[in-house]
């Protein structure tokens, strides 16, 4: 079950970044938006907390951190043009690699 908290924990790390995204566009919404990636932030922690009862905290964090990281970066290529550069991919593709390793390595 750890797994799977952790796997949560990831998403909702992605929330707030995106939240926060969308906040910064403006509009009506943006106070809805700041909620939303506080909820995401939230929650984001409190699965984190959860899954490092069984999973070694280094592992823990970096694969939190870097499925976040990745994640957030494919969604901002994807829905907010963020540039997608050779070097850009490279280094979420050997975060993603060393996400790779330390989940089997356990």
């Amino acid at each position: 079950m750890s797994w799977v908290y952790l796997f949560i924990a990831a998403v909702c790390e992605v929330g707030w970044p995106v939240g926060m995204k969308l906040a910064g566009l403006g509009g009506p919404l943006r106070w809805l938006w700041i909620a939303a990636a506080a909820v995401a932030m939230t929650l984001s922690g409190v699965f984190l907390y959860l899954a490092q009862k069984q999973i070694p905290i280094g592992t823990a964090y970096a694969i939190w951190t870097g499925v976040g990281a990745a994640a957030t970066f494919a969604i901002g290529v994807i829905f907010f043009k963020d540039s997608a550069s050779l070097m850009r991919m490279l280094g979420v593709a050997l975060i993603v690699g060393g996400v790779i390793v330390l989940k089997i390595s356990d």
